[in-house]
């Protein structure tokens, strides 16, 4: 076969290819994407959550929830602001439903993290992939370290999550 007849071979597949969708188009230029607003939190998100919410935070069926949801609902109450540092800090254990979804998982503590470092994780899942408007205050290492100084496990953390969900949630 002549070069220029597997290069027609070639683009025939490629179109095929397309047409039917197996080809995704390439990815947007980093340029053109948003600027995050905690670049320190993003990185935190895909070395420590990534794995079981998915890179975008979407969730992974039958393994962790989605994090598009709550989260920038949470940051609006004090309750909620300690549910997003107690999860992080404590893991969290037991059958939850977002989205209408069963989740019956155990997500592991993070308590090894540094509490600037959890912060950032947390304020970039409310604001860079929940996109909370700005009037939400970010989360700090002192509202962290506070929920530090109060041990709990990730049972009484399924438990609290009850007081800051919607009902039927």
């Amino acid at each position: 076969m002549s070069v220029g007849g597997a290069a027609v071979r070639l683009l025939g597949a490629t179109a095929l290819l397309t047409t039917l969708g197996l080809l995704r188009a390439a990815p947007v230029a980093a340029a053109d994407a948003p600027a995050l607003q905690f670049p320190d939190g993003a990185a935190s998100f895909q070395a420590n959550c990534a794995v079981c919410h998915g890179p975008a935070g979407a969730g992974l069926p039958s393994l962790a929830p989605p994090l598009l949801s709550y989260p920038a609902h949470y940051a609006t109450s004090a309750a909620g602001r300690r549910q997003l540092a107690i999860t992080v800090l404590y893991g969290m254990f037991g059958e939850i439903t977002v989205e209408d979804k069963r989740y019956d998982f155990k997500m592991p503590d993070f308590a090894r993290l540094d509490d600037a470092t959890l912060a950032a994780t947390l304020n970039f899942v409310v604001f860079d992939l929940d996109h909370a408007p700005a009037s939400v205050k970010a989360l700090s290492a002192a509202d962290v370290a506070a929920e530090r100084a109060q041990a709990l496990d990730g049972a009484a953390v399924r438990e609290h999550r009850k007081s800051v969900v919607p009902a039927g949630s």
